[in-house]
């Protein structure tokens, strides 16, 4: 089976995490007659993006997040992609961890945000993700009924070098909860996804919050779903809500065939 109905999840950032929860919820209730396969949430998702809210909002691996998100995947019996959320290990190290479940409710993969958002644009945006979290150190790809899966978070996708990791190591669709910003977001959103996309001949996803003008951190939005030939099969404006599309993987298959890119490497040149 290589068709999949995915939908992505465009919310409100609140300051409370129950309400995060419960609103993700609502959506889910909400598509549930369209029923969605894969349904994807953005970048910290029920935590305001803040270096200093991420210790704050963190909870462990099986702790109540983790255990609201598990029991909305058995729920609705979707693979929920559960964007990302403050992870605290046993050390008290703090990570930006997106979960994903399966349809039983069962953890199938996890991915700690491997490059952290440390920036400093000059007339734009500074932030640095270091003062509060630690790298992950690996690349993510998960096996479903429809194929396998890559999955990595928003600065992750900047660096080709991981996103042609996943691919290679099978990923016919991409998933990047994202938290772009109103200075790289009109700059390079569109731009990097489209150029993942044609790099990997995978679909790429970009899930990100909705735009609060009031938050600290604005998020430029703008969710997207791109095909492996790089062409925008959908894009959201900023506003709260979510967009369910019908995908095909085995375009990804095709145009690898036609445009055999991952094959041809000639890894001893470079």
């Amino acid at each position: 089976m290589r068709r999949v109905k995915i939908a992505q999840i465009q919310s409100h950032v609140y300051g409370d995490k129950e309400k995060n929860l419960k609103q993700a919820e609502a959506y889910l209730a909400q598509m549930a007659p369209e029923k969605p396969d894969l349904v994807a949430l953005g970048e910290m998702f029920a935590c305001p993006y803040d270096t200093a809210n991420f210790p704050v909002y963190a909870e462990a691996e099986g702790g109540p997040m983790w255990r609201a998100l598990r029991d909305m995947a058995a729920k609705y019996s979707v693979w929920l992609a559960a964007g990302s959320v403050p992870e605290r290990d046993a050390d008290g190290r703090i990570y930006n961890t997106a979960y994903v479940f399966d349809r039983q409710g069962r953890q199938a993969a996890k991915h700690r945000k491997v490059h952290l958002f440390d920036i400093q644009v000059e007339g734009g945006q500074h932030f640095r993700e270091s003062d509060t979290l630690t790298p992950g150190r690996a690349s993510t790809v998960f096996d479903t009924e429809f194929g396998k899966i890559g999955l990595c978070v928003c600065f992750d996708f900047r660096f080709p070098e991981l996103a042609l990791r996943m691919a290679r190591d099978g990923a016919r669709l991409i998933l990047v909860p994202a938290a772009f910003n109103m200075t790289t977001g009109p700059a390079h959103w569109e731009l990097m996804f489209r150029s993942r996309a044609v790099d990997g001949q995978c679909f790429a996803a970009g899930i990100s919050p909705a735009r609060d003008e009031s938050a600290g951190y604005v998020a430029w939005g703008h969710s997207i779903l791109v095909s492996p030939w790089g062409d925008v099969i959908r894009q959201m404006d900023e506003k709260p809500g979510y967009m369910l599309t019908e995908i095909d993987l085995s375009m990804a298959d095709r145009v690898r065939e036609q445009l055999p890119l991952l094959s041809a490497r000639r890894e001893e040149a470079y």
